[in-house]
């Protein structure tokens, strides 16, 4: 009768039973290291599933021993403490080795290491290769080609969300009650199918594992992390590529030639990663060397772009071999610890062009995300742009710039600090402001109606002033030190822009500024108008004039003449609190022919 000694792999994997069962072991003796026995006891009081599945297999081996004459006995001590410590350097395999010279047996193994460090002691050993099952996964049967994500937790039914990212249901897929043995069960086929090149264990905690199967996230929790067993199965059912999305000319420009700090932003479930894969795609198809940061790997990317996980536990190391490889671009899906925050940081200060996934409800929270993880003056040089993912369509962009100015709402000039602008990327209008008061590092919101002082208020009504003879009632916003927006009435825009777009560019030459023309509508046509900057006066003539009495408190004060909302003239209040318009003027033939009565006239306060 020969002697066979086992090990824990070939155990667990359930070879020895199918060598067994085939009658390629028979008449044999297998001895079972009590080092083995010990290690699977462990394994199964940890709730660690492979120890379950050894102590089952062991049950098994002795109840079919009979039928092919076999003799199954335990040999060898129990480890100590010490060797138990040292399992992970090969203690516990050389407990069994020592097994199998102690007995002259021949030594079974489905551990490689194991099989080569035996031979090279001249024990005789077999290796027995791991054999994927061919197994039909309980889980697939819930999924369908709307099916998002399927949700199976004990003493509950099965759930799964439906639709699309931003638009789906939770649904109640049938009435059953599922129970621990069930979802045992799929568990354990699903742990079988990280024999195979299909499945890879991304995270094994005491009560936790994360399993990437093909396309499909497992997530598999139960106590004591989880108060009941539960298993979440996400799986995506749309891959787009950037054609896919409402993205204009410009920010397809920012993405093909500037943008390298990019952050897509969003709540869970939004498209967010949907997103990114399709990013990665357009980089890779255009000759870049593009990788990603992931874990779990789930990104549905091109098979010429490689996909990192974090090494030794840490996307820090990882981000060592990356920097030896030299990518164009790096994906980093799920940037959410502090590590990552300085790992994403470290990255893109080395050249690397960057896409971060960060979830957030708003852009402005992405950016916040980063403020405290690193230094608030290179943010822009992380971050220049922010998309936000909603409803899986692009929505706000946000571009970031850092600039010395005083923050805006301050007046006096040795207020002047570092300020981050952070502009909507549309219309480049600033929206907030990022800087340092007292010793707190501040987002600011801008608001538009914040007062205009100095050269910025004179280059406004320098511009205002040019457009007046097209729309008398232009409105002008500056949008940055080279760039207004002016908004007119419709019938006055083809005569600013002339035949071709020849006055226009005329106008900016002069100006040395780029000008946006917007048609006014009715959400922005009396803005400068507002009621609350109406005043009350009193009208009345002199020999010369036209005298519209405003009142002291008012005097040295500019304001604008309408009547029936058409605009007349711009005025500067008296020391008497008066405005007197010449007769002889436009201003008063315009009031004379358009006004019945002082009651058609309006006057709106513009300080």
């Amino acid at each position: 009768m020969s002697k066979i000694v086992v090990d824990t792999s070939i155990i667990i994997n359930g070879q020895l039973i199918i060598l067994i069962e085939s009658g390629k072991i028979k008449n044999s003796e297998i001895i079972i290291p009590q080092a083995v026995f010990d290690e699977l006891q462990s394994q199964a009081s940890q709730k660690k599933e492979q120890g379950f599945f050894g102590l089952e297999a062991i049950k098994k081996l002795k109840e079919i021993s009979g039928n092919f004459e076999l003799v199954i006995s335990l040999s060898g001590s129990h480890p100590t403490s010490e060797d138990i410590r040292m399992a992970g350097s090969g203690r516990i395999d050389a407990i069994i080795k020592d097994v199998a010279k102690q007995n002259q047996a021949i030594l079974y193994t489905s551990d490689n290491v194991q099989h080569l460090v035996a031979q090279a002691e001249g024990l005789e050993s077999v290796f027995v290769k791991p054999i994927p099952k061919n197994i039909a996964l309980e889980f697939l049967k819930f999924f369908d080609s709307e099916t998002m994500s399927v949700h199976l937790k004990e003493n509950m039914p099965p759930m799964a969300k439906k639709g699309k990212p931003g638009s789906f249901v939770l649904t109640k897929l049938n009435d059953e009650i599922l129970t621990r043995e069930y979802l045992q069960l799929i568990t354990s086929q699903i742990l079988e199918t990280t024999t195979s090149d299909s499945s890879t264990i991304e995270i094994s905690k005491t009560g936790a594992y994360v399993i990437q199967y093909n396309d499909y996230r497992i997530a598999i929790t139960k106590p004591p992390f989880s108060e009941a067993f539960e298993i979440t199965i996400v799986h995506p059912i749309v891959k787009l590529t950037l054609d896919d999305y409402a993205i204009s000319e410009e920010l397809m420009k920012r993405f093909s030639d500037r943008a390298e700090g990019i952050i897509i932003s969003g709540p869970p479930g939004s498209g967010k990663s949907t997103l990114a894969s399709g990013l990665a795609n357009f980089y890779h198809n255009t000759g870049k060397i593009v990788k990603t940061f992931e874990s779990p790997r789930d990104l549905q990317v091109d098979p010429g772009i490689t996909q990192y996980t974090k090494l030794d536990g840490s996307f820090d190391n990882s981000a060592d071999i990356l920097l030896l490889v030299r990518p164009d671009y790096t994906i980093f899906d799920e940037v959410r610890r502090r590590e990552d925050f300085r790992t994403f940081a470290d990255l893109r200060l080395t050249g690397v062009g960057m896409v971060g996934v960060v979830h957030a409800n708003s852009p402005l929270d992405a950016i916040q995300r980063f403020i405290g993880k690193i230094e608030l003056g290179i943010i822009p040089n992380v971050i220049d742009t922010v998309v936000f993912v909603k409803y899986g369509t692009i929505g706000k962009i946000y571009d970031l710039e850092l600039v010395v100015k005083v923050p805006t709402g301050m007046t006096e000039s040795d207020l002047a600090r570092p300020v981050i602008e952070i502009r909507n990327f549309a219309d480049h209008v600033l929206e907030h402001e990022i800087y340092t008061f007292g010793e707190e590092n501040v987002i600011v919101p801008v608001s538009k109606k914040v007062q205009k002082v100095g050269i910025e208020k004179l280059a406004e009504d320098k511009i205002r002033e040019l457009f007046r003879k097209y729309d008398p009632r232009v409105e002008v916003e500056i949008l940055s030190d080279n760039r207004a927006k002016i908004l007119v009435d419709k019938q006055s825009m083809a005569s600013i822009i002339g035949k071709g777009g020849s006055n226009i560019s005329e106008i900016e030459k002069v100006l040395k500024i780029h000008i946006d023309v917007v048609e006014k509508t009715n959400s922005n046509r009396h803005e400068s108008t507002n009621s609350s900057n109406e005043i009350s006066f009193h009208f009345s003539e002199s020999k010369s004039g036209l005298v519209l009495t405003v009142g002291r408190e008012y005097s040295s004060m500019h304001a604008d003449i309408y009547v029936h909302d058409n605009y007349v003239t711009s005025v500067r209040i008296g020391k008497k609190g008066e405005i007197t318009i010449p007769k002889r003027s436009e201003a008063s033939r315009t009031l004379m022919k358009l006004a019945s009565s002082q009651n058609d006239i309006q006057i709106f306060l513009k300080d």
